[in-house]
């Protein structure tokens, strides 16, 4: 069974409460997890926040629209999503985050066949990435993500799931999703206050006429509105996983 995983807090520290803003009449969240339901390849999705208080609107919401929410460890983040994921007794886990509401489930399924059929232990379209930020799907082997809950001790690779897999090449079969033309340039993703306007903008063109529309139609509708293109390109890709790094220079496990 695949399982998919989506995380998502009220707390982010950029755009605080961004993941409740409305689109449309509806929150961004239940926006993206809409698109994510499209895809055929998942059968099983959650939201998995924290055990603050702060997030207890984003479970309530949750519970109205009959998703399934996990609450665990509002800074190990890894511990969080493992402990989600472990009781479905998954196969495989896709990881998502609710920064994402321009999520692609076509691309969801293409990530999860590549990984699958290449009997990889983690598979990502980000590394290198050549897909709109925003667009990110990353697929890991349960018994993997086991060992990285296991043995991860960096805040990196606490904070931000996955690293202590991707950078282990030598110990772990990685798979690689690479878009035809580099996209990599579009920012989709919803950090910043001007990324919010940008996807709201494209809801608002797109949705009325096709609740279901596509990559394809977002990059037509920006090739006719060329503004858009560079909207919010101002801002770094990754910038929090570059801010955790920073912290592991600092960081002292308390062994040797």
């Amino acid at each position: 069974m695949i399982l998919a995983v989506l995380q998502a807090r009220v707390s982010s520290t950029r755009l605080p409460g961004k993941v409740l803003r409305e689109i449309l009449g509806a929150p961004m969240i239940l926006r993206q997890i809409n698109r994510v339901q499209r895809a055929r390849s998942i059968g099983r999705l959650l939201l998995a926040t924290s055990t603050d208080p702060v997030d207890d609107p984003l479970a309530l919401l949750c519970m109205q629209n009959d998703v399934a929410c996990f609450r665990g460890s509002l800074d190990d983040v890894l511990d969080r999503f493992y402990q989600a994921a472990r009781p479905h007794l998954p196969e495989h886990v896709v990881r998502l985050t609710g920064d994402c509401p321009l999520a692609d489930p076509a691309l969801i399924d293409h990530v999860v066949g590549t990984h699958v059929a290449g009997g990889f232990d983690y598979t990502s379209n980000t590394i290198p990435p050549t897909y709109p930020d925003g667009l990110d799907i990353e697929v890991i082997r349960s018994t993997c993500l086991e060992e990285a809950w296991r043995e991860a001790e960096l805040p990196s690779e606490r904070e931000h799931v996955t690293p202590f897999l991707y950078g282990r090449p030598e110990r772990y079969r990685i798979g690689a999703v690479r878009n035809a033309m580099d996209l990599s340039a579009l920012r989709w993703t919803v950090d910043e206050p001007d990324d919010f306007v940008l996807v709201r903008t494209i809801y608002e063109a797109l949705y009325p006429g096709n609740p279901a529309f596509t990559t394809e139609d977002i990059l037509a509708l920006l090739e006719r509105t060329p503004a858009l293109k560079t909207w919010n390109v101002r801002h770094a890709r990754n910038e929090g996983y570059e801010k955790s790094l920073k912290e592991d220079g600092t960081f002292n496990s308390g062994k040797g």
